[in-house]
């Protein structure tokens, strides 16, 4: 397969005359390539314009670079971009060429005015031209800059423009031919082309030439083929076309105050979807989601009002916010990112805020007297699918930790931090019948049993507060809290308990992590959640 600089270099030294259609954004490089035009034209005009800027290089050659990247990726076609006068002198040149070849972009085009350029088609004639000289160097300063041989560089002729005649454009574009320009484009503003026809009869075909006939429209295209031009540039027209449509649009809602006269006459949004590659993510998603293909739910144990002062005096822990968003609400956003859509939320103190609108809700109205485990009970009907992923509602932790736990192919695993200290009375340490290691995916290290941190036996880590039950981990942890819901002190029972009861007949399987999470018991550990985050 060719190379973008390889086919644009072939379009270039083709006997056959070709066509490049100019493009501004992401968007309309894909349309250009739908159409079935061979190559782009990265417009500089039309960039600028697109952004709401003039085309004085207003828009910064880094923001031009933005929209570059952009455009390359949308489109396998090859993009030669409308460079101006290289931004700056010779040594800006050699940066230009560097980070276009980094983004894929197949050539470049530069002309010989003065920086910051205007526009070809505003007062030409009063525009100076570049030293002949110094833009030499900077050709020779992006050929000697490319590491890719095919990389283009097309020297733009602006005689015609600034009125200099025929014979400055000949001695211009010789000298930019010795220089290594791979194309000459000669540019005019006349109404016909009788500028591009004096200057190929004097040519003779020594150079590859390129043309933008946006004033001369009405040549008929078999004359640039008898003239021998290489490639004509459409050069503004999609941005053109594009402003009118919008135009019409807009002044009939606004006239109409609204969409029934538009509706037909505009695009789809599943048109939109479809340009955008809307229909290849579904595909990915199947491919790179854990739980593609899988029904997973998730129950978040929230019922707790927590014990943070003020703070909580009115509003559930874990609605408290963590860089200006609610903690429940980043849980929730978390597990959709992934693709499980099914959350359950066990609410209970101020259950009133707790009201996300994607979230299913069952209510502990005993939270002042019960634990988490019989928020868990509450919500069993929901342990079901292939998985069902439970979590305390006042945990943060770093992503990868919960596409880890998703990826993991045991009936029951719960995360676990290697790295804990036993520094609080509450919290959930763990011994296992192997201690950490880096062979975590060749070892499965297996939950031997559970105990309240103020006892003295040697443990292994922390369990988090988030853990998963699937295939028939669902069936086990069900049964074990129906069992365990038949004893008087259930409503005081923890998930130590659980597992604890869990693993005199059944494995659980531990997925180890170092640090990358927070239990949120205090205002300080807030604030740190939002440097984690």
């Amino acid at each position: 397969m060719m190379k973008k600089t390889q086919l644009l270099k072939q379009m270039l030294t083709s006997p056959e005359l070709d066509f490049i259609m100019e493009a501004h954004n992401g968007m309309s490089a894909k349309l250009v390539e739908e159409a079935g035009f061979k190559g782009i034209w990265g417009s500089g005009l039309t960039i600028s314009a697109s952004l709401g800027v003039r085309d004085n290089n207003e828009a910064s050659w880094t923001q031009v670079m933005d929209v570059m990247e952009y455009m390359s990726d949308a489109s396998s076609l090859p993009i030669l971009l409308d460079g101006d006068t290289g931004y700056g002198n010779f040594n800006n040149m050699r940066r230009l060429v560097r980070k276009l070849e980094q983004r894929g972009v197949a050539g470049v085009c530069i002309e010989d005015k003065l920086f910051p350029k205007t526009n070809s088609f505003i007062s030409g004639e009063t525009q100076p031209l570049a030293d002949m000289d110094e833009f030499c160097g900077k050709i020779k300063a992006a050929k000697e800059t490319q590491l890719d041989p095919d990389f283009c560089v097309v020297a733009r002729l602006e005689s015609f423009i600034a009125g200099w005649g025929l014979d400055e454009a000949l001695r211009r574009a010789e000298a930019y031919r010795l220089a290594g320009a791979d194309a000459i484009l000669v540019h005019s503003k006349k109404a016909d082309s009788s500028d591009i026809e004096a200057f190929m009869q004097q040519w003779q075909n020594r150079h590859p030439i390129v043309i933008v006939p946006t004033k001369y429209y009405s040549t008929p295209t078999d004359k640039f083929r008898e003239m021998g031009v290489n490639m004509v540039i459409w050069a503004n027209h999609t941005l053109r076309a594009a402003i009118q449509s919008m135009q019409q649009t807009l002044a009939q809602i606004y006239r109409d105050q609204s969409l029934i006269n538009v509706e037909g006459k505009v695009a789809t949004v599943s048109e939109v979807f479809r340009i955008q590659g809307a229909d290849e993510l579904k595909e990915a998603e199947k491919r790179y989601l854990p739980t593609s293909g899988k029904q997973v739910n998730a129950i978040i144990l929230a019922a707790s009002q927590g014990n943070l002062g003020e703070l909580t005096r009115e509003l559930p822990k874990t609605m408290l916010k963590i860089n200006g968003k609610p903690m429940l609400t980043m849980q929730v956003d978390d597990l959709n990112k992934v693709g499980i859509k099914h959350v359950v939320v066990v609410r209970g103190f101020a259950k009133e805020k707790i009201n996300l609108n994607n979230i299913l809700t069952v209510d502990n109205m005993d939270f002042a007297e019960t634990k988490e485990l019989y928020s868990l009970y509450l919500a069993r009907e929901h342990l079901q699918g292939s998985a069902t992923v439970i979590s305390y509602g006042d945990i943060v932790h770093k992503n990868y930790i919960l596409n880890d736990l998703l990826n993991d192919d045991n009936e029951i695993t719960i995360v676990v931090d290697a790295d804990a200290q036993l520094t609080e009375a509450d919290q959930d340490m763990v011994m296992t019948d192997k201690p950490y290691s880096r062979n975590l995916y060749s070892n499965t290290v297996k939950l031997t049993g559970m105990m309240l941190s103020s006892e003295t036996q040697t443990y292994n880590g922390e369990f988090i507060g988030l853990w998963k039950a699937s295939g028939d981990g669902i069936r086990i942890v069900q049964e074990t809290l129906a069992y365990l819901a038949k004893r008087a002190d259930f409503r005081s029972m923890t998930m130590i308990d659980l597992f604890n009861e869990i693993i005199k007949q059944h494995p659980i399987a531990v997925k180890f992590i170092k640090s990358d999470w927070l239990d949120i018991d205090s205002i300080l550990d807030l604030q740190k959640a939002g440097e984690l985050l």
